[in-house]
């Protein structure tokens, strides 16, 4: 099974780290048509527009901000991002430089801002975890895996004419 990776070294800085990461990211998952044309984009799109491609590119973004924030808050910001992909699943890595394991923070209320960022990947990762850098560097690489979309995006149906529905919907 083939594998492509992209990465982007950031060097531990904090500001404006999640903002880069999701464009690297979005841009990314463009160039493999997780993300295609939005509706509107008519006939003639390029790709054409497939909602579970564009949900799985929305919750892959979400776990990039939120291990990307976690790397910000906890770890003095994120070394770098790597994301890799083959026909089976997506992972994506975040380094930092702080030597201590993700832990989930003891909150007395849900509805309180923050500390969420372990549930959210609980919710939509395949799995997760994390490894210490195996360089003798002082670090860590949180991971998320998700499953790969469907190797071809489904096709629209002609402008006009009304979407398939299945038999119980």
């Amino acid at each position: 099974m083939s594998e492509e990776t992209r990465t982007l070294l950031l060097g531990g800085g904090t500001h404006g780290a999640v903002t880069r990461c999701r464009d690297f990211t979005r841009h990314a998952l463009t160039e493999w048509r997780w993300i295609t044309d939005e509706p509107t984009g008519g006939p003639g799109a390029q790709h054409p527009y497939d909602p579970d491609r564009q949900e799985a590119a929305e919750d892959v973004l979400l776990l990039v901000s939120e291990l990307v924030s976690n790397a910000c808050i906890h770890g003095g910001g994120p070394r770098a991002l790597v994301l890799r992909r083959n026909p089976a699943r997506l992972r994506i890595e975040v380094g930092d430089g702080s030597p201590e394991h993700p832990r989930r923070l003891r909150r007395t209320g849900s509805a309180l801002p923050g500390g969420h960022g372990l549930l959210v990947l609980d919710r939509l990762a395949r799995s997760w975890g994390w490894e210490p850098y195996a360089d003798g560097q002082t670090g860590k690489t949180v991971w998320a895996e998700v499953p790969a979309p469907l190797t071809a995006p489904v096709p629209r149906p002609p402008a006009g004419l009304p979407a398939e529905r299945s038999a119980s919907g």
